[in-house]
């Protein structure tokens, strides 16, 4: 051929040396994890990338080695509460080589926490300065609750520990409340964790049977695994959901968006389980109340009733003739038994009965 060529080693060799010299210090880059992977080693392997507004506009394969990924996780776990996870945005100090064989590497040996935690709260701002602005932040306390709320939908992870703590705290309760659970099963952390728990949603509210309310329920985790619920379409969604949402997340120094969003929150699974018994224990006190009350009207009527009869005794007693003739006074009659109220009325030879309180006699008027 008579056009001029080089050969691949030579081209990857001058991208090599034109790096070199572009880049000879280290230097620090932002970008998103969008895998990572510790190999048995101790050496950790990840994807970087940059995202636009068409989707993903840059990518790079980036290495910490074994002798610095030791120091470098411990210390972004111990600021940041949590392991690099894909997703997040990072800050990384890295110095560029490149390699015939493996392309472009970006070799990390340092890392920025703070810019993590930063980019995570601007999200977290974000979500609720546009629920604000929406009017969704109130929307779902504008909902009732029935005073015994039974059929309960559940969105967790099915194996999650917290769902196990809340049912058995539930449905094995001392006073022998009963309700209904039912699962409908989600991805509860990581990128798929807002979409996943809003399907849920949505099998909730189209299901066929009717739910009083909406549990959306996990056992803690660490900062960056409940990132998700600061998540602004899943918020969306709670907000609007036509059923009270309770969230359960299981964290103890913040809350999140969703919490917030929420007809009601609690810190723990176990803690929601306590809500739900606490409604029947209060219905239950309100009836014993009721109760007390009707027997404490029907003694005081019943009392009242028979202060009457007594009463009505005495004046019965006061008025029957016995008690009278028990003073010392008869009672005189004709000899048909009519009462005489009168002397004039009698002539010699009229019989009369006169009753004493031991005994009647029989008489005959001589005068």
């Amino acid at each position: 051929m008579d056009e001029a060529y080089i050969d691949l080693l030579t081209l990857q060799d001058s991208i090599q040396e034109g790096l070199e010299d572009l880049f000879p210090d280290r230097l620090w880059v932002k970008a998103e994890v969008s895998s990572i992977q510790v190999k048995s080693n101790g050496h950790c392997y990840m994807d970087l990338c940059q995202s636009g507004a068409g989707g993903v506009v840059a990518k790079a394969k980036a290495v910490i080695w074994r002798s610095r990924y030791t120091l470098l996780s411990r210390m972004f776990k111990e600021a940041a509460g949590g392991d690099i996870q894909v997703g997040m945005s990072i800050l990384v100090r890295v110095q560029v080589s490149y390699s015939a064989l493996y392309g472009l590497t970006l070799t990390i040996d340092d890392i920025d926490p703070d810019v993590t935690l930063g980019e995570q709260e601007r999200i977290r701002r974000e979500t609720i300065a546009k629920l604000q602005e929406e009017g969704l932040m109130e929307k779902q306390g504008e909902l009732k609750l029935p005073p015994l709320p039974y059929s309960l939908a559940v969105i967790s992870a099915p194996d999650a520990a917290g769902f196990g703590d809340f049912r058995r705290h539930l449905l094995e309760n001392e006073y022998g409340f009963a309700f209904s659970v039912d699962l409908f099963p989600a991805t509860m952390q990581g990128n798929q964790a807002p979409e996943s728990i809003s399907d849920a949603l949505e099998e909730v509210q189209t299901a066929s049977k009717q739910y009083d309310a909406v549990l959306i329920l996990r056992g803690g985790g660490s900062n960056f695994d409940l990132q998700c619920f600061d998540d602004y379409g899943l918020c969306f969604n709670i907000a609007n959901c036509p059923l009270p949402v309770f969230t359960a997340i299981g964290h103890d120094k913040d809350y999140h968006v969703a919490d917030m969003v929420a007809y009601s929150f609690v810190k723990t699974p176990t803690a929601l389980a306590d809500e739900f018994i606490g409604c029947y224990m209060a219905e239950d006190e309100r009836i014993e109340s009721y109760m007390s009350r009707l027997r404490l009207a029907f003694n005081s009527k019943l009392q009242a009733m028979a202060s009457k009869v007594d009463m009505l005794v005495e004046r019965i007693s006061a008025a029957d003739p016995r008690s009278v003739l028990s003073r010392g006074y008869t009672l005189v009659t004709d000899s048909g038994g009519v009462v005489l109220k009168s002397a004039g009325k009698l002539k010699a030879g009229d019989r009369v009965k006169i009753m004493f309180a031991d005994g009647t006699l029989d008489a005959v008027i001589t005068d």
